[in-house]
Formats: structure tokens, C-alpha cells, sequence
């Protein structure tokens, strides 16, 4: 027993004779035939009685047009609200800090001038609870600085970034014409949170390069770590995009390390069995075409 069976059925019922259903559905009459016989033996009732060339509904069938019209209206509301959330589709973004603070923002304008009709949700936290609202299914996709470590979650490469040493415009190392990773070893640095994708690389590197470091200050944004830092109160290990208009403006200051470089990507990311929706995928281009 099908949708298709009910409707033919309702239909029959309503214009009172197969011939008269045939016509208003677009089908051969024995098509319509074919379907009330299907239905009568999956219930093993009669729903229609021939008498000459006229159909009576029987008992069977009377209460069988009930459920029907039943089911019939709650299928065609599940395909309304289908198509509505089709045309008015939620798209939950999360990022890390770094891509929320300096490009998230461009990507959804970008992807809203295309998509006027979906909405958009956006979290801004570290890449390992970005990667934990994804496992929980909080997230539809998220857009990452780090690496993800669940094998469930699944990673694009979208463009490149890079981390730079930052001082205040009046540190000691401003004045040095060459930098070597010796002399920032055992100075005092302002750092990200533990789970951060900028945490993670900047303590990866700097221990592949033998050099020490102090911790003065954990913060779980750039903004109060470019404040720190132009205060003279520590240095850091920012992306490059973070600090650009300050650079600029001459607040802080960058410094070149020789032989010593944070390079990184930056990563759409999903769970391996998100059904990619056309918005969703529409919105992964978008990310894709940025740089």
C-alpha cells in the first residue's frame, strides 16, 4: 500500500466512478482499477461495491477514506514544510578564532548576496570545540586554524596562513637588524588558550627549534592579546591577518626570525556523514573561492 493507492482511492470516492478518477489524474482506467483491486486484497475488504455501472462505498471503505484523507493531508504538509525549510534554510557555521575574527565575516556577506534566503548561525571558539560541536551535530560545518583529530571529522584545505612574531613598537628586538631564534629563547610570551589552532603551532614550532618560552598571559582572543602586547607587557605569535591594521598603524610591531616560520592552513571541516545540502555545498564554494 502506497501514497499513490490512497490518492486513487480518495479520488474514485470523490467523482463516484473510475472513469471520472482516470480523467482528473492523468491515468488509464485500469490503472485506477489495477490500484482499488491492490487495495482491497492488502486489507482483504471490500471498499467498493459494483452495482451496474455505479460504485458504492462500503463500510470497509467509508472508514477507510477517513485515514486516508488523514494521511494524505499530513503528506502533503511534510512536503510543505520540507520545501519551506528548503527555501528558508539555517546554515549553523562555526570557526576558530582567528578565521571568525578576521574572515568569517566576508565569507557569510559573500555567500548572503548569493543566498538572500538562507540564514546563517555563526560560533566563534577554538578548533577543538568547533571539532566537538560537529561530533554533537551543534554545527552543520565549521571553518578551522588547527588540526582536527577525530578520524569522524573530515578536512578541506581553503587557503593559507601564516603566524608572525609581534612586539610593541618600542621592544628591544624592533632594533635589531637580524632576529635568530636564540634571541627570543626564554623570553616572556602572551598565548592562546590550551585547544587553540594558534596554541597548537606556535608551541609545535618553537619546540622543533629548541627554543624556551615563559607564559605570562593565556587569553582566548586576539584582540586582548594585540592589547598586551602593545603595552610591553609580553610578545606573541599571531596570524598575520590579525594584526595587519595595527601593523598599519604603527601599534605593533612585526618581527622576521630567521629560519623560524609558523605556516598553517586554514580548513573546512564536517562530519564524514553530513548530508551536504546544495545551500551547504553552495556555501563550501563560497569558502573555497575566498582567497
Amino acid at each position: 500500500m502506497t501514497l499513490r493507492h490512497l490518492m486513487i482511492f480518495l479520488c474514485v470516492y470523490d467523482e463516484g466512478n473510475m472513469t471520472a478518477a482516470a480523467a482528473k489524474l492523468y491515468i488509464a482506467q485500469p490503472s485506477v482499477s489495477q490500484a482499488i483491486r491492490e487495495l482491497e486484497k492488502y486489507y482483504n475488504v471490500r471498499l467498493f461495491e459494483r452495482l451496474g455501472r455505479k460504485l458504492f462505498i462500503t463500510v470497509a471503505g467509508q472508514k477507510l477514506v477517513t485515514y486516508a484523507r488523514h494521511i494524505v493531508h499530513l503528506s502533503k504538509e511534510a512536503e510543505d514544510a520540507m520545501r519551506e525549510i528548503h527555501q528558508n534554510a539555517v546554515i549553523r557555521v562555526g570557526a576558530s578564532v582567528t578565521v571568525g575574527t578576521c574572515i568569517l565575516n566576508e565569507i557569510i556577506i559573500e555567500f548572503s548576496k548569493q543566498n538572500p534566503h538562507v540564514k546563517m548561525t555563526a560560533s566563534v571558539n577554538n578548533t577543538t570545540i568547533i571539532e566537538g560541536m560537529l561530533l554533537a551535530d551543534e554545527l552543520d560545518i565549521g571553518l578551522v586554524e588547527g588540526k582536527v583529530h577525530s578520524q569522524v571529522v573530515v578536512s578541506q584545505y581553503f587557503m593559507d596562513d601564516e603566524l608572525v612574531l609581534v612586539t610593541s613598537i618600542s621592544h628591544p628586538l624592533t632594533k635589531k637588524s637580524r632576529v635568530k631564534a636564540a634571541d627570543i629563547d626564554n623570553m616572556e610570551f602572551i598565548v592562546r588558550e590550551e585547544g587553540s589552532g594558534t596554541r597548537e603551532l606556535f608551541e609545535s614550532v618553537m619546540r622543533s627549534k629548541g627554543i624556551n618560552w615563559k607564559v605570562v598571559g593565556t587569553y582566548n582572543n586576539a584582540e586582548t592579546i594585540k592589547k598586551f602586547v602593545s603595552t610591553g607587557l609580553g610578545i606573541s605569535v599571531i596570524s598575520r591577518m590579525a594584526v595587519k591594521k595595527e601593523v598599519e598603524r604603527n601599534e605593533l610591531a612585526i618581527v622576521q626570525i630567521e629560519g623560524v616560520y609558523f605556516k598553517r592552513q586554514f580548513s573546512i571541516v564536517h562530519h564524514k556523514n553530513k548530508f551536504i545540502v546544495p545551500v551547504l555545498d553552495d556555501f563550501m564554494q563560497v569558502c573555497l573561492s575566498y582567497c
